[in-house]
């Protein structure tokens, strides 16, 4: 056994041979060599099958040198691929897989990578447009005038749509310069840094606090206090105090600082070139009306005479009627509003607009106010003014809201007419508030008097309605005036009949 020899006979001379000197007779691993002997003989036999599968002329049994096999095979030919099996066809998937990951993943990096320049970019154009503000002027109309007002034109643009802008130019220092620019005497760079200064504190609280914070309130007061404040000046002023006025802890500096007289002077005006001035002037002049600080301001500068004659300009009526009813809050208010001569007309005719609910509401709400103010007079004016009619038809056809408020103004009024009669009467019983109760007995006769005189008192109200509009559609029709009421609404029902409650 000097030489491996490549065989069956060898492999099996190695793995079974007769087991000598055994009792039982049978087979068993004979050990004719050590273990690393054996390894050697398996790996040559190994080798030698190897090299017959790569040998193309060998015969089957014969094992021939490699320099022999290369003579008979000519050149050497590249090796074989690995077989395909398990291992290999995982190994391509993997393979395949990660090639489609990396194909994907390509795109998205493109695209984060574009996105990043992208804000390089941005970030550059916010620095180089501040640095732009920032340049000392050197002469309105020199050069660094004009690169002043090209950037300020630029910071316009570029905060008028974008908030992350905003807040980009307003941390990298945009708003001091800007606010420095209305004292240059420049019509043209002042409302270029005006608007710059809108659209930066659009939807921005903090950009709105820094603004009133760096002094600019008082620097657009000082513009339009000038002689000969052109237009554009005094527009782009409007605005910039709408859009502060939005935040609350400006209002009460907005309103200590003169501007409410400019904001209700431009509200007054009728030039219908500047109808947008005037719409923004009433909404800043709301917003300053939140702040109960501002309303004797407000009071002092005549407000309450202008807001009630402008009801009926439809394009201001709602919105003017929202900021008396924040007047009315208060009450001075209530008094300015109380001695003024027109004012419970002025307020009634809004409740028979059908085409205007938002006006019905806000005239309701004033007058809600009104009424439950403990003043005889007041009812009085306001049932002189014919509100009882208009408020049974609000309280029918009017919106959910308008018929709840119209019906406790009804119901404070006939509260009111109860606690007159009992004043000049002398002492009497309590009017009950409550609805009554079908099937309720009373419980004496006193309480009896007090239903009766409640039921007329609704009886009435329901007749002069009634009445009210016979009138109001005998005019429509071209009908002669005060038509006979029919039999059934003539006289009023007996004070023991029963009669169903309006929704009160």
């Amino acid at each position: 056994m000097g030489m491996a020899k490549c065989g069956r006979n060898t492999v099996g001379s190695l793995v079974l041979a007769p087991a000598v000197g055994d009792v039982g007779g049978g087979f068993r691993l004979w050990p004719l060599f050590s273990a690393a002997a054996f390894r050697r003989k398996l790996a040559d036999a190994f080798v030698c099958g190897v090299s017959r599968h790569r040998s193309n002329g060998g015969g089957r049994g014969g094992f021939r040198p490699r320099a022999q096999q290369r003579r008979a095979q000519g050149p050497v030919n590249p090796p074989p691929a690995p077989p395909s099996g398990a291992g290999s066809d995982r190994l391509s998937e993997l393979l395949k897989a990660e090639m489609e990951t990396s194909s994907e993943s390509e795109p998205d990096e493109a695209e984060a990578e574009a996105e990043t320049r992208r804000k390089v970019e941005a970030i550059e154009e916010f620095q180089r447009v501040v640095k732009g503000l920032q340049e000392p002027s050197g002469g309105v109309h020199g050069e660094w005038g004009d690169q002043r007002r090209d950037a300020a034109g630029e910071a316009r643009r570029l905060a008028k749509g974008d908030a992350e802008a905003r807040e980009t130019l307003a941390m990298l220092g945009a708003i001091p310069p800007l606010v420095a620019m209305l004292d240059s005497g420049h019509v043209d760079l002042q409302v270029e840094a005006l608007y710059a200064l809108l659209n930066l504190g659009i939807g921005n609280d903090m950009n709105k606090a820094a603004i009133v914070a760096v002094g600019a309130v008082h620097k657009m007061l000082k513009l339009i206090d000038a002689v000969g404040t052109p237009p554009a000046v005094s527009m782009a002023v409007t605005a910039n105090f709408l859009s502060l006025s939005a935040l609350d802890t400006n209002k009460p500096i907005i309103g200590a600082s003169g501007a409410i007289p400019f904001l209700l002077e431009t509200f007054r005006d009728g030039d219908p070139s500047r109808a947008q001035a005037r719409q923004d002037a009433l909404r800043a002049l709301f917003n300053l009306s939140i702040a109960s600080s501002n309303i004797p301001r407000l009071i002092s500068a005549g407000i309450v005479a202008n807001l009630l004659a402008a009801v009926g300009d439809m394009e201001v009526t709602e919105r003017a009627l929202a900021v008396l009813s924040n007047i009315v809050s208060t009450a001075e208010g209530r008094r300015t509003v109380s001695r003024s001569p027109e004012a419970f007309p002025t307020l009634v005719d809004p409740l028979n607009w059908s085409d205007a609910p938002g006006c019905q509401e806000q005239a309701a709400y004033v007058l809600m106010v009104m009424a439950h103010r403990d003043s005889a007079g007041d009812r009085a004016a306001m049932l002189g003014a014919g509100i009882t009619s208009s408020l049974l038809e609000l309280a029918l056809l009017g919106t959910p809201l308008a018929q709840r408020r119209a019906s406790r103004i009804l119901e404070r009024l006939r509260l009111g007419e109860g606690k007159g009669k009992q004043v000049s009467e002398g002492p009497a019983p309590p009017v009950m508030s409550a609805p009554l109760c079908e099937g309720r007995a009373p419980a004496n006769d006193e309480d009896e008097a007090g239903m009766g005189e409640e039921r007329r008192a609704v009886t009435q109200l329901v007749q002069q309605s009634l009445q009210s509009n016979m009138r109001r559609i005998a005019r429509r029709a071209n009908l002669p005036q005060d038509p006979a009421p029919p039999d059934h609404i003539r006289s009023p029902p007996a004070a023991g009949a029963t009669s169903k409650s309006l929704p009160f």
